[in-house]
């Protein structure tokens, strides 16, 4: 895959979920709607632990935010069985963290992309595809924050 082409869309993907993100108003951020069993708080940390994992994990490269993370917001995970001690990372931190993120997926594969990586649930076979993967995830929650929002309203 083109270097070019994997960051745009992983680019175009994360500028829109940031900004469906910005786009819901405080006082809903940690309301779970009816039919729904995650918040969009969730949906925000979830993206941020699950890149990291599927870019950075999968790559066999060192984590870049705390571990705590999984716990509160891998696959699997909801706030319901969170512990009343866990302590929710702040919405702005995330979304700065998102930022943080994208530049050192930037930074450390731009020039990898190529590189092999071992099997996965992912079926990736590069990075590159990983990347791409991931930015096929961050669509999916964007249009699962939209639907929480709507269904706020």
């Amino acid at each position: 895959m083109r270097a070019e082409y994997v960051f745009h869309v992983l680019n175009k993907h994360l500028d829109q979920l940031i900004e469906v993100f910005n786009n819901c108003p405080p006082e809903k951020r940690n309301v779970i709607p009816d039919g729904f069993k995650n918040h969009i708080h969730w949906h925000l940390g979830h993206v941020l632990a699950v890149t990291q994992f599927h870019v950075f994990g999968l790559a066999e490269q060192a984590p870049i935010f705390p571990e705590s993370y999984d716990n509160l917001f891998a696959y699997g995970t909801k706030p319901a069985d969170w512990q009343e001690d866990e302590k929710l990372p702040q919405w702005e931190v995330l979304i700065a963290q998102l930022n943080e993120l994208r530049q050192a997926i930037h930074e450390t594969f731009e020039n990898r992309l190529d590189e092999p990586v071992n099997e996965n649930f992912l079926k990736a076979q590069n990075i590159g595809e990983l990347i791409y993967a991931t930015s096929l995830h961050m669509f999916y929650h964007q249009g699962v924050v939209y639907g929480i929002i709507h269904a706020l309203k």
